[in-house]
């Protein structure tokens, strides 16, 4: 992995607190020649900011676990890291998106625990010692639905308190806040980010 030297640097910009990295500086250029993501996990995506806001304006508790799930590059893992404290643990089925996550959270002096794993692969214990899973731009195909949704009553049936998935508006994703919807407690909110730039979306919290 490339050496990591400390701002100023070009092609940084801030976002809730955070440093995040443009595609053109040097370390991301450079772990794209040596690392390639395969499931769009290529940037970071902008529902990653519609979490970043939506915790703002609903904190949880400083010092709880947290999960990531499609956690990509990590600026939402890396966000509650440094917010709030939290013991993170981002999740991904592609393992060449954990490199990028690394980055980001050394350059924002917090750590993020990788996992390697499918929805449909976290055990209802596993899913259960985090207070709080969060997911951006994670529900885009059909198949994903379902794994999805039962990844979350595994979540919520073994001690996990809130549930916080942002979208730009999939059909697959209201699909997914509806079947929530008739079994828990669940709230969906349009939303939108004001850093770096406004972005609009949807945020879907369940509760058990």
């Amino acid at each position: 992995m490339p050496k990591l030297e400390r701002m100023p640097e070009d092609h940084i910009y801030q976002a809730y607190g955070l440093y995040l990295l443009e595609p053109k500086h040097r370390l991301i250029r450079t772990l794209k020649r040596m690392y390639a993501p395969s499931v769009h996990g290529h940037k970071p995506w902008g529902s990653s900011y519609l979490i970043m806001d939506y915790l703002t304006h609903h904190p949880f508790r400083k010092g709880s676990r947290v999960m990531e799930i499609g956690c990509g590059w990590g600026p939402a893992a890396v966000f509650c890291a440094k917010r709030y404290k939290a013991k993170v643990t981002g999740v991904d089925v592609d393992k060449d998106v954990f490199p990028f996550l690394e980055v980001l959270a050394e350059l924002n002096e917090v750590s993020v625990a990788p996992k390697v794993s499918k929805f449909q692969d976290l055990r209802a214990k596993e899913l259960g010692r985090h207070q709080v899973i969060i997911g951006s731009d994670i529900c885009f195909w059909d198949s994903m639905v379902k794994p999805l949704y039962n990844m979350i009553s595994r979540a919520l049936k073994s001690g996990t308190r809130r549930v916080i998935i942002a979208d730009p508006g999939r059909p697959t994703f209201y699909e997914l806040a509806e079947l929530c919807a008739a079994k828990y407690e669940t709230e969906l909110s349009e939303w939108y980010a004001t850093e770096p730039d406004r972005y609009l979306g949807e945020v879907l919290e369940v509760r058990a």
